[in-house]
């Protein structure tokens, strides 16, 4: 799967997912076939970052 490029859109596709679809970011990315770095490193980017507790990106 090809996920955004756009941080922005990625942010929320990543957010939405996670909220309808997946218990965790690594779930997500095990599903996804994406290396967590890379997300979380674009959104970075953005300063946002994963919150292990929300299963978000905040």
């Amino acid at each position: 799967m090809t996920l955004p490029q756009d941080p922005v859109i990625l942010l929320s596709y990543i957010n939405t997912q996670l909220r309808d679809q997946y218990a965790s970011l690594d779930d997500l990315c095990l599903s996804l076939g994406v290396e967590r770095r890379d997300i979380e490193e674009k959104l970075a980017a953005i300063h946002y970052h994963y919150d292990e507790e929300r299963r978000s990106f905040v």
